[in-house]
């Protein structure tokens, strides 16, 4: 069987998979306190012991956000402005990757849920609009971290066997006539990314083993997806994003690390399939130029589904670090649409180092001394991503 005939036979099965997982009920419709969102129901559903679909039904759409821990394995979703609800308590709510759910009100007005594990998952999440049966729904997808007894190896994985050094692309943020945010003293955040990105850049290429690419090296401008586009000409194997925050208070402080949204991934799915046929050599050596829509979509989704958990990985890795050299903004890896963490088969993160407006971290910013530090903490956390990577 040619290696194409496997992948397509492969994915399909995935996805019949997936739509046997389908479930239908009606909601339940409650009556609702003014500005509130009920959670009407919870739908577990399994597939061949290693996906397990949780589906919310709410009575009114809703922002979250998603992210996963480690030791004991969970997932943790916060609903903005939705209240606790009877339905999240269940003995039902148990399969092989799902060991239970529970809840509790946070900041008095969101709810977070917590899905406990029985083993590492890779997570994903959509909203779903209501249609002619069912009201608006959030769905949570999680697939065991081996989709098959003979897992198609992810991008990165074909990569190191392929070549013997590692790339990673490091972006300082904003250049040329975009100088970003701009310090009470009038520090520029484009002079700052710059600067850390040259610095770690110096401690990347003296590391057996790995090898740096930047998106700029000089202060000029360059396009959001051009950058994208600079590290996948390098081959790069991880994409980090340089910036510096600023906020209306000079109080505000401390460091973050974005990785991409769900939503973010899925808009920029529609986008390459509309542009297939100029996407050659898309996902680990695996065009989509000779694939129709379906197959596109499922070969897409997996990956990105991966890509992002690596992302969310790599993030942490990275922020746990941070801490060590200053204040955290977010303890947690946080996820947004980002332009430049778009490319659906490398693992992308954005990291603001600090809050310029923040007068005494525009001082550190500035100092060679602290920029070496911030440089140290990410490689480090590069690192330590790079070595739960091979094991």
């Amino acid at each position: 069987m040619d290696t194409v005939t496997a992948t397509r036979r492969f994915f399909l099965k995935q996805l019949a998979s997936l739509s046997a997982m389908l479930t239908l009920s009606i909601p339940a419709k409650n009556v609702l306190a003014k500005g509130k969102t009920a959670l009407t129901d919870v739908r577990v559903s399994e597939s061949n012991n290693d996906h397990t679909r949780v589906v919310f039904d709410l009575s009114n759409e809703i922002d979250h956000s998603i992210f996963t821990l480690a030791s004991p394995n969970r997932i943790v979703i916060d609903l903005k402005g939705v209240r606790k609800s009877a339905a999240l308590v269940s003995d039902e709510n148990k399969t092989k990757l799902l060991k239970g759910i529970r809840s509790a009100v946070r900041k008095n007005n969101d709810l977070r849920i917590v899905l406990d594990l029985n083993s590492k998952v890779r997570p994903r999440s959509f909203i779903l609009q209501p249609d002619k049966q069912l009201g608006h729904r959030l769905v949570v997808d999680m697939h065991a971290t081996s989709l098959s007894p003979t897992p198609i190896k992810t991008s990165q994985q074909q990569r190191r066997q392929k070549k013997k050094e590692f790339v990673i692309a490091i972006d300082p943020g904003h250049g040329g006539k975009d100088p970003g945010a701009v310090g009470r003293k009038g520090t520029l955040e484009k002079d700052i990314t710059l600067a850390v990105a040259k610095k770690l850049k110096v401690m990347i290429n003296r590391t057996a083993g790995y090898r740096c690419v930047l998106t700029r090296d000089t202060d000029r401008f360059v396009v959001l997806r051009n950058r994208v586009k600079a590290a996948r000409k390098h081959q790069a194997d991880l994409f980090v994003s340089l910036h510096a925050d600023a906020f209306k208070s000079p109080k505000v402080e401390g460091a973050s690390v974005y990785a991409l949204s769900l939503n973010g991934a899925s808009s920029e799915a529609a986008r390459w399939i509309a542009h297939k046929e100029n996407s050659s050599d898309l996902i680990g050596g695996i065009s989509l130029d000779d694939k129709d829509d379906l197959i596109a979509s499922v070969l897409l989704d997996l990956s990105q589904t991966a890509t992002i958990q690596d992302s969310l990985e790599l993030g942490s890795d990275v922020l746990k670090h941070l801490g060590k050299v200053g204040k955290l903004n977010k303890k947690s890896v946080q996820q947004a649409g980002f332009a430049v963490l778009k490319a659906p088969d490398m693992p992308s993160i954005l990291i603001e180092t600090a809050f310029i407006s923040n007068p005494k971290e525009e001082r550190r910013l500035k100092s060679p001394k602290h920029q070496h530090k911030i440089a140290k903490a990410i490689l480090a956390g590069i690192k330590n991503h790079m070595k739960n990577q091979l094991v």
